[in-house]
């Protein structure tokens, strides 16, 4: 039995990237068991009001979003990269470029028309987070958009024509409806929700149940 699994998250989101490695465990076991699983990941913007240029570090992004003071964020930060490594993801919030994702998520909306969503929303993460490589840019998008095999002149026009802004929209539309207000969200064959990112034995056990209402 194949559990349909929609995801919605963030590429500017940390705990979207260890929702993800705690999900992947968590796959990696129910296939284990005889399981399958089939993922599509869908946009939601934490910041849509951010530039595509922000001027300042993550810090300073969050102590102005938020309202924190910066001894605050760092503290947040520091244990962010914490939880992160647990999770073999080595963050590097310094080198982080804060930018605008709505291109990023037309990209990804790209890729899946190419069944390249999974490797394309992986790339990204690890961009961002890691890499501390620009996601809000066209150009930087289509190089990495390359790297995982899509065409770069297909992703340029794709990007600068809005080709799946709409389906970005819709995306998001659907997030509201299902009171999604924070991200990640795991919506299990239409019926199960489980919010934030959970432990691998959390995902599991949601993914066992979706499968026995399906049995």
């Amino acid at each position: 039995m194949t559990v349909d699994v929609q995801i919605w998250s963030d590429v500017a989101c940390p705990w979207c990237y260890v929702g993800k490695r705690r999900f992947e465990q968590a796959v990696e076991r129910f296939r284990a068991e005889g399981g399958d699983v089939s993922v599509t990941y869908r946009s939601f913007e934490l910041s849509p009001e951010t530039p595509v240029d922000f001027e300042g570090d993550e810090v300073d992004f969050l102590a102005r979003h938020k309202g924190m003071q910066r001894d605050q964020v760092v503290a947040m930060l520091d244990q962010m990269t914490v939880v992160a490594a647990d999770e073999g993801l080595a963050y590097d919030f310094a080198a982080l470029q804060h930018t605008n994702t709505v291109l990023a998520h037309q990209l990804l909306h790209l890729a899946r028309s190419h069944g390249q969503q999974a490797a394309m929303k992986e790339r990204l993460l690890a961009a961002y987070f890691v890499e501390g490589r620009h996601v809000g840019r066209v150009g930087d998008l289509a190089d990495l958009a390359a790297e995982v095999g899509l065409d770069r002149e297909e992703v340029v026009a794709a990007l600068e024509s809005g080709a799946h802004l709409d389906d970005v929209r819709a995306d998001q539309q659907r997030a509201l409806e299902l009171g999604i207000r924070g991200v990640p969200f795991f919506v299990l064959d239409d019926r199960l929700g489980v919010s934030g990112a959970q432990d691998p034995e959390v995902l599991l056990g949601a993914l066992r149940q979706a499968a026995e209402g399906s049995a």
